[in-house]
């Protein structure tokens, strides 16, 4: 019975929620609404879970002394500072309305001034990723990598002054090969005929995995039957 319960309330509120977005008549219409403010509720039993596997993790690196534990105390300094400062509403101070904008709580101060700069921190160390990963894949050894090569280009230098200085030139029944004029083309034209295939493919799958959810062929979410 621990399974087939589990089973039996995801068949009965999954099939309500289906039948929901096609019957929006009341007491269907309601139950999205309602349901949803639950999902919220449960997940904030999925945040507690979160950040107490977070501090568990981290303070058994620092009592094993882990070379990295440095890096542990700042998350749990960072992480523990951030939560009491947004559990117990600390307002703003004289300091802050004195040196930070006058609108700020201390809240928004460590967002802004930790959060936000460590952000494009981040950002900023994906751009070398993505200049070494598009060397190794615009390398033009097949039919293929040459078209999405030149295609690269063309939109990487359409975004650019250089793309227009390089074609403006063309008289007007050339226009089309105008770099900019293309690389606007390439991305509302083939790039979102991708873009929606890819969609698509998405939504089929989320309604294949939904189904099984329902039907209780996809069972993985109870855990390993012992």
């Amino acid at each position: 019975m621990r399974r087939e319960i589990p089973l039996l309330i995801t068949f009965i509120f999954g099939t309500i929620l289906v039948v929901a977005v096609f019957i929006p008549h009341e007491p269907f219409g309601e139950f999205d609404h309602q349901f949803s403010v639950w999902f919220d509720i449960i997940a904030v039993f999925a945040f507690i879970l979160g950040g107490g596997n977070l501090v568990r993790v981290h303070v058994d690196r620092i009592t094993r002394k882990h070379r990295d534990r440095a890096y542990s105390v700042v998350t749990l300094v960072g992480f523990l500072g951030t939560l009491l400062i947004g559990l117990f509403m600390v307002g703003s101070s004289p300091w802050l309305k004195t040196n930070y904008i006058a609108q700020g709580t201390w809240f928004k101060f460590i967002y802004d001034a930790f959060f936000v700069p460590l952000g494009a921190t981040m950002f900023s160390l994906l751009a070398f990723f993505v200049a070494s990963a598009s060397y190794r894949a615009f390398r033009a050894k097949t039919r293929e990598a040459t078209i999405l090569l030149v295609t690269a280009f063309i939109i990487l230098v359409g975004r650019t002054p250089l793309g227009y200085y390089l074609t403006f030139w063309l008289p007007e029944p050339l226009q089309f090969l105008h770099i900019p004029t293309l690389s606007a083309w390439i991305m509302s034209v083939p790039n979102l005929a991708g873009q929606r295939a890819i969609m698509i493919g998405i939504a089929l799958g989320i309604i294949s995995m939904s189904l099984k959810l329902i039907l209780g062929i996809e069972r993985s979410y109870l855990g390993q039957e012992k």
